[in-house]
């Protein structure tokens, strides 16, 4: 969003938390590693989290004060921007490259107008960092719902971070139990070679392998009701 703030009043039990994990789930920037400390005690004074999840996440931000910044940034680019699995653009799991995703970002970019809300020129709208803090503006009930809601996609990246061994799993994690979700380790599909998935088809072939109809059979098309509210989301 706009700013990044971590102590703000909170408008429901759990806010706070939800703001410190989306800060914590950035980019490691210089402000980041310069409010650590601040986000460790803005954990503990909120209490929205089990013991053990806490320990979890201050052992993520001790690891973040000590590391060496350009290892971490590094480290951070390799892990989310390196492939589908463990994307933080919560579309990407939903719609992929499809042309849905454009319609599904405008709805989300104008429930975010609706409240008030401002995302930063670099963010799209389905960055988890800036969902979250979206939904840590919302009642306690709504807020809830809104992580039920993506709770599925939510398991799917923890399951990813955890078959990576990272302990950026525990955000995830820490996620699901403010929803009062289990956390469980979906093993993610497998995801092509960078390579691959970057190489440009050949123009009207390889239809038959990709599961589409070839020339002269007819083209099956798949009518998908509109949700209303976060498109795009829900399974």
């Amino acid at each position: 969003m706009a700013d990044k703030p971590t102590g703000q009043p909170a408008r429901a039990p759990g806010a706070v938390t939800l703001r410190v994990i989306a800060a914590l789930l950035s980019y490691p920037d210089p402000w980041q590693r310069s409010h650590l400390a601040e986000m460790r005690a803005l954990l503990r004074q909120d209490q929205a989290l089990p013991g053990t999840r806490l320990r979890e996440l201050e052992a993520l931000i001790g690891s973040l004060q000590g590391g060496e910044p350009l290892e971490l940034e590094a480290a951070y680019v390799e892990l989310f921007d390196r492939g589908r699995a463990t994307s933080l653009h919560l579309f990407e799991h939903v719609h992929g490259d499809s042309r849905d995703r454009g319609p599904a970002m405008i709805d989300l970019g104008q429930t975010y107008q609706s409240a008030g809300l401002v995302l930063n020129e670099s963010e799209l709208p389905d960055y988890l960092p800036a969902l979250l803090e979206f939904i840590s503006t919302q009642p306690q009930r709504e807020a809830k719902a809104f992580l039920v809601e993506i709770a599925h996609l939510l398991n799917g990246i923890f399951g990813a971070l955890r078959q990576r061994e990272s302990a950026y799993a525990s955000l995830l994690g820490a996620l699901l139990d403010l929803g009062g979700q289990k956390a469980e380790a979906v093993p993610p599909p497998a995801e092509p070679p960078l390579d691959e998935s970057w190489a440009e088809p050949p123009a009207f072939d390889g239809c038959s392998t990709q599961g589409q109809a070839r020339p002269g059979q007819p083209q099956p098309v798949r009518v998908v009701r509109k949700n209303h509210g976060l498109q795009g989301v829900a399974p």
